[in-house]
């Protein structure tokens, strides 16, 4: 049966609960390496490194649009979205890595709670949220319906991060599901 996609008002009454992420303690939650196009796998651990992100993802070798030379982007070397807006647009849980990030975490991930320059402690590793604003694609309209798009791109959905955040790696180390992340 074809999962149905929200409607902006079942999208904005799942908001109260994406608000009460925790502002620092969270989790680690899921860990997604995409070593293809559209291509995904679910680890219990990962590496993450300070030249190629989450280690046997294809960040580096895809490059990017924004770019001059098509090279990878440095400030979007690793994403990470919050698990509860992920469950809320994905409905189930075996559908969040089709939003395409490498981490979903139980976090606050607002520019008022993360600015740009803050660090966190994520396992071993320890990132950089970076000023590069990550928004909805055509994927994810595809994926999870105009409405989430519209949804994680309103003023307020902006404000928060509905649709994650770019990170780069600061610090190598290993990362494992239940890890805490903290503010460093």
């Amino acid at each position: 049966m074809p999962i149905k996609h929200l409607t902006m008002d079942e999208l904005e009454a799942g908001l109260d609960h994406i608000q009460q992420s925790p502002q620092d303690g969270g989790v680690l939650e899921m860990i997604v390496r995409r070593p293809s196009t559209d291509e995904r796998e679910l680890l219990h651990e990962g590496e993450l490194d300070t030249a190629v992100g989450l280690v046997g993802d294809n960040w580096q070798t895809r490059g990017s649009k924004a770019t001059p030379d098509g090279s990878a982007h440095p400030e979007a070397q690793l994403t990470l979205m919050n698990s509860r807006t992920a469950a809320l647009v994905a409905q189930s849980r075996d559908r969040w890595p089709l939003a395409g990030d490498q981490l979903y975490v139980d976090f606050d991930l607002s520019e008022a709670n993360l600015p740009p320059g803050t660090r966190l402690e994520i396992g071993e590793a320890v990132v950089e949220v970076t000023a590069l604003p990550h928004t909805g694609c055509k994927k994810f309209v595809a994926r999870f319906g105009m409405d989430a798009v519209k949804f994680v791109n309103t003023p307020q959905g902006k404000q928060l991060h509905l649709r994650g955040i770019y990170t780069k790696v600061i610090q190598p180390g290993t990362i494992r599901i239940g890890d805490p992340i903290t503010k460093a």
